[in-house]
């Protein structure tokens, strides 16, 4: 009597060999050679290739991307890329893929556009190029998390619904709420900061909206925030180094633990952060000046200029990365503290490979200094009135930092447009799939 198989996944078969198996997944490639068919068959752990006469498939129709099961027995081969193959019993087509497909698990995807790959998003994920950028960006956030909960940081999840724009501006999608207007979260620095008053350290990984119309290769309207925020800080350089040691911590992790799969999209390891420079906004500008000859630039920096400073960056330090401490407290959102008595504020951006991927700094941490940063904004302090008590229970001085994940997945994978680090891509002409 035949004992029922159970599955097991293609990358356990060299444990089975001279054993019979029960493989699922899907059909990679297809080649038939007169009586011997050959089929690469691929789950979410590899990929087998498997041999079967060609007779057995004759009424099934078989092709690329169908759902199948397949009854075999494996042995060795030193002919198979792995040195194993499964010599197939029986194959059973559990659901056939259609019969156009615009493109293939196995195929080159150079010439495919990324709206295709992003309407054809669950064949897209099946072909390494697109999957393995999700596989690094899901490692990424869990090396984000070990590096932050091994330093006696909490995790913390906050609504995205709120009462009011956390930055002060009107970049806000309004959403039906009852009675009140309610709006999606832009931020959640406000939630942040209470909960560095209650435990200390926090971080946050979490969507956030910004209605911004932007068209460009390195916008969207929802993404993926990284936040981070811990009390009893001094100034912004602790939290600069702080980010230094945790990007660190999560490029080497990544080195260690995927460094084939970063090989397919750059040629150099991911780099050690703890070098990289802290320039001074006005410094900047006056290297923008001298070495590009740029006069436009007051109170913030466009992307040639991040672009430039990175090149400079690069010449001076070896690595295309920098941060900007000091932009004009005016150009900045209300809570951040000032820096020193001549208008710049204690914020910061780091820069890497010509893309801002952070903004932090310190915050102000007494409840009149809040009040009046709103009133000199026109900002009522009635609109947070909620957020400003918690201020009066014993707030330390404090600060931190957001990173912004489709950004820092992109730049460190080479990709020319954020829509390519993000799943479910959403920008103002996209709300589907």
């Amino acid at each position: 009597m035949e004992t029922a198989l159970g599955r097991i996944l293609i990358e356990s078969l060299p444990q089975h060999v001279a054993q019979p198996v029960l493989l699922r997944g899907w059909v990679h490639r297809l080649r038939t050679l007169g009586k011997t068919t050959f089929l690469v068959l691929r789950d979410c752990s590899g990929l087998a290739q498997c041999v079967l006469q060609t007779a057995k498939l004759r009424g099934t129709q078989l092709k690329s991307e169908d759902t199948v099961e397949v009854h075999g027995m494996v042995r060795h081969d030193n002919r198979a890329r792995t040195g194993i193959e499964v010599h197939v019993h029986s194959v059973q087509v559990l659901n056939p893929a259609a019969q156009h497909l615009p493109f293939t698990a196995s195929s080159s995807l150079e010439a495919v556009g990324i709206d295709t790959l992003i309407e054809y998003r669950p064949l897209a994920l099946r072909n390494p190029v697109v999957g393995n950028v999700f596989r690094i960006q899901a490692a990424l956030i869990a090396a984000f998390r070990e590096y932050l909960n091994g330093r006696n940081f909490t995790e913390i999840i906050t609504s995205k619904l709120v009462a009011s724009g956390t930055e002060g501006g009107t970049n806000l999608f309004e959403v039906k709420y009852f009675d009140p207007v309610a709006y999606l979260a832009q931020s959640p620095q406000c939630y942040k900061e209470q909960g560095v008053g209650g435990l200390e350290r926090v971080y946050e990984t979490g969507h956030v909206y910004r209605a911004e119309p932007h068209a460009s290769s390195r916008h969207l309207t929802e993404y993926y925030s990284l936040d981070v925020e811990f009390g009893f800080i001094d100034r912004p350089e602790d939290l600069i180094q702080f980010e230094r040691e945790l990007l660190t911590h999560i490029f080497a992790k990544l080195n260690a633990t995927l460094a084939e799969m970063l090989s397919a999209y750059r040629s150099e390891p991911l780099p050690s952060m703890m070098e990289v420079p802290c320039w001074e906004f006005s410094e900047c500008l006056e290297l923008l000046r001298t070495r590009f000859h740029r006069a436009d630039l007051t109170d913030d920096l466009d992307p040639e200029a991040e672009r430039q400073l990175c090149s400079i960056a690069q010449e001076k330090n070896g690595i295309a990365a920098l941060f900007v401490l000091g932009f004009p407290l005016s150009a900045r959102p209300f809570y951040t503290a000032p820096r020193g008595d001549a208008g710049a504020a204690s914020s910061f951006d780091l820069l890497l490979e010509g893309v801002e991927i952070t903004t932090g700094g310190q915050r102000l941490h007494r409840r009149n200094d809040l009040e009046q940063a709103l009133i000199r904004r026109g900002i009522s302090p009635e609109g947070f009135s909620s957020h400003l008590a918690t201020f009066d229970l014993g707030m330390p001085p404090h600060g931190g930092f957001a990173i912004g994940l489709e950004r820092l997945t992109a730049q460190i994978l080479k990709l020319p447009n954020i829509r390519q680090a993000a799943l479910y891509p959403r920008d103002r002409y996209h709300l589907t799939p």
